[in-house]
C-alpha cells in the first residue's frame, strides 16, 4: 500500500506559530491489490451484511448497527460500539459507477462539522483488482490516524473477501435499480 497526503503550509498562526488544526486540508490516497473481482470488491462496500466485517469495524470493535441505502443520494451509518460510548460513521453516496467507482461524503466522528469526500477506485487486473482510496478534506493533524484507520479497513476487506463466500458478492450489486449513478454538479441537467 501505498500513501500520499500533501500538508500544505497556511499562513494560518496561532500564538505566533501554525497550528495543526489550522492548516489547509490534505487528501489521503492509499493503494490496494486484491485477489479477488471488481465485482465482489464493490459489492463489499454496499452490501450492509458485509460492509459490518470490516467497513469502520476492528478486531476489538465490531460494528453494532449497518444501514446502507446504496444509491446515489442514499446515505449510510455505521454504529461502532467502544468502551464508554457509540461512535456513529455517516455519509451520503455521491457517485456510484457498478464496479468501477464509488464516491462517498463522510463525516468525521471526532469532528461532526468537517465533512470529508471518499473516492473508491477499482480497477481491473487479471484475475484480480487494484482498489485506490483517495480522502480528501482531511485535517492535516488527523491525517496520518486515518491514513492507518483506512490501511486497516482494506486490511480486513481482504481478509473479509478471502473468508466470504464468492456467489454472495457476485450476484447482483447490492443498490437501487433507479435513479442517477452521480448526482449532478448544480446547475447541471436539473429540471425547474
Amino acid at each position: 500500500m501505498t500513501r500520499e497526503y500533501p500538508i500544505m503550509k497556511s499562513p494560518f498562526q496561532r500564538n505566533g506559530r501554525s497550528h495543526p488544526s489550522l492548516r489547509a486540508a490534505v487528501a489521503i490516497r492509499i493503494d490496494a491489490p486484491f485477489e479477488a473481482s471488481p465485482e465482489r470488491v464493490f459489492n463489499a462496500w454496499l452490501d450492509p451484511d458485509v460492509a459490518r466485517l470490516w467497513l469502520f469495524a476492528t478486531a476489538t470493535r465490531p460494528i453494532a448497527h449497518v444501514e446502507i441505502d446504496a444509491q446515489v443520494g442514499g446515505t449510510f451509518r455505521f454504529v461502532e460500539r467502544r468502551e464508554s460510548r457509540d461512535v456513529e460513521h455517516r455519509g451520503e453516496y455521491v457517485e456510484i459507477v457498478p464496479y468501477q467507482r464509488l464516491a462517498f461524503t463522510l463525516a468525521l466522528a471526532d469532528r461532526r462539522r468537517t465533512v470529508t469526500r471518499v473516492i473508491v477506485e477499482i480497477a481491473d487486473r487479471a484475475m484480480a483488482c487494484n482498489v485506490a482510496l483517495t480522502h480528501e478534506n482531511v485535517p492535516p493533524d488527523l491525517a496520518s490516524g486515518i491514513e492507518a484507520r483506512w490501511t486497516g479497513m482494506l486490511y480486513g476487506l481482504g481478509v473479509t473477501l478471502d473468508s466470504t463466500d464468492g456467489d454472495l458478492l457476485s450476484e447482483r450489486p447490492p443498490m437501487a435499480r433507479h435513479g442517477p449513478l452521480r448526482r449532478p454538479a448544480l446547475g447541471e441537467g436539473r429540471l425547474r
